[in-house]
């Protein structure tokens, strides 16, 4: 169940919204999802697995190849593909291209629909069914779980049979310093302004866990020494405050009490690097 789409459509809420878990990172920024992440969604018969991707851009730098290698994965490798759409949009003829390659059920998923009134999804439905012939078109909003429910029993019922993949306790198949580093990633985003998120990258050097405590060493790359200057802030302010917030954020996530320590590293051109991509994950 691969979920594809432009930067900002609600591609990560969704997927929290239909496992129940806050699996992928969530900021208002384009861009903020890097990898192809995995959420595991068990029953007493069923599994399904949900894979959330990069919003599709044009590759300013090697780091942005990788990331569209993902989303040509999940177009090739897909049982059933969700393209998801804002309630505004209008058509990408370059998304629908690939789309129309794709040899799996496609569904059509308009997103947000609670910003606009009932009349006007109506009318998105029609322009979209008028575009391509979807095997399905459902309006959701994943931030108020609207239509989340008919969603997962259309997939539930569309999906072909096939032996679990993964153990009945998988959530994910990301491991554990993977989700302490978005964390981290993620408040970066919510923290700093314009070009300094994109520059930055977390390395989770440490992860021990305790009986009661977590305790954790970390990363931050950047590009150049400016941008090291900004995350650091005035006096460390700004890396104290994204340390505090991520802290909290993988509290949350494991149930544990997390003690957090963040050291910020230079490694000039990083994203065009293809040795440090791959080291990174990419």
């Amino acid at each position: 169940m691969n979920i594809v789409g432009k930067p900002n459509v609600g591609k990560s809420t969704f997927m929290n919204a239909v496992v129940g878990e806050k699996l992928s990172i969530i900021t208002s920024k384009a861009q903020t999802t890097r990898h192809r992440i995995l959420g595991i969604l068990n029953g007493e018969n069923f599994q399904i697995i949900y894979s959330d991707t990069p919003g599709i851009i044009k590759p300013a730098y090697e780091l942005h190849n990788r990331m569209m290698q993902f989303v040509e994965m999940s177009l090739e490798d897909a049982d059933i593909l969700l393209w998801i759409v804002e309630v505004n949009d209008e058509v990408d003829t370059d998304i629908l291209q690939k789309i129309k390659r794709v040899e799996a059920p496609v569904f059509l998923l308009i997103n947000k629909i609670d910003l606009v009134e009932p009349a006007i999804v109506q009318e998105k439905i029609a322009y979209w069914e008028a575009i391509h012939s979807f095997s399905k078109i459902l309006p959701i909003s994943a931030l108020k779980k609207t239509n989340i429910q008919e969603v997962f029993d259309i997939i539930l019922k569309a999906l072909p049979e096939h032996p679990a993949y993964y153990e009945k306790d998988y959530m994910t198949d990301k491991p554990e310093r993977f989700f302490a580093a978005e964390a981290i990633r993620e408040k970066i985003f919510l923290n700093l302004q314009q070009e300094i998120p994109y520059c930055c990258e977390v390395i989770i050097n440490s992860f021990k866990e305790e009986e009661t405590i977590i305790r954790i060493q970390a990363d931050i790359l950047v590009e150049r020494d400016s941008q090291k200057g900004i995350v650091i802030g005035r006096k460390g302010e700004t890396l104290k405050k994204i340390g505090s917030q991520a802290r909290q954020s993988i509290e949350a996530f494991f149930g544990k009490q997390v003690f957090l320590e963040q050291f910020v590293k230079v490694e000039p051109d990083w994203r065009n690097k293809k040795n440090m991509l791959e080291k990174l994950g990419y």
